[in-house]
């Protein structure tokens, strides 16, 4: 017997929801669409680059940032794959509304990297509210990674 649970059929569409919206502002970057880029952030989002002085709230972010947008690429970064998880308090309609992600990308320059971060729903679409973004250092290769942070520390 089958017992049909609508909060797993949301939790699919969120899921797929959220990797789409997650594709399209890797896109708006790769395109230079800084307004797409922007508007699938949350108003009071953060994002951690991978330098470890770089914490931008939005606005900070965007003013940094914009710049890059002037040309048709700012930067890119194609999704590998992508894992997505749900805080269980479901919203209105047993829709899910916290979700935390994360995903491998390739970057041309810097090889495969991570993104890690915290997607809400608002104002009836979901937005990136927390983005990180560190470099994967192979285990092997860790020790002489440090050694080379702590010497331009």
């Amino acid at each position: 017997r089958v017992i049909y649970d609508p909060r797993e059929a949301h939790t699919v569409s969120a899921r797929k929801l959220i990797t789409r919206q997650l594709g399209l502002w890797h896109d708006a970057a790769a395109t230079g669409n800084g307004h797409s880029y922007f508007s699938r952030m949350s108003p009071d989002a953060v994002f951690l680059g991978t330098d470890r002085t770089e914490r931008w709230p939005l606005p900070e972010f965007e003013a940094f940032a914009r710049p890059y947008f002037a040309d048709d690429e700012a930067w890119t970064y194609r999704q590998v794959e992508t894992h997505i998880a749900f805080h269980p308090e479901l919203g209105p309609a047993d829709e899910p509304t916290v979700g935390w992600f994360d995903e491998v990308l390739w970057n041309d320059k810097y090889g495969y990297c991570r993104g890690t971060g915290v997607a809400v729903y608002e104002d009836r679409a979901w937005k990136i509210a927390h983005y990180s973004l560190t470099f994967l250092v192979p285990n092997e290769a860790a020790e002489d990674v440090v050694e080379i942070i702590r010497g331009s520390e």
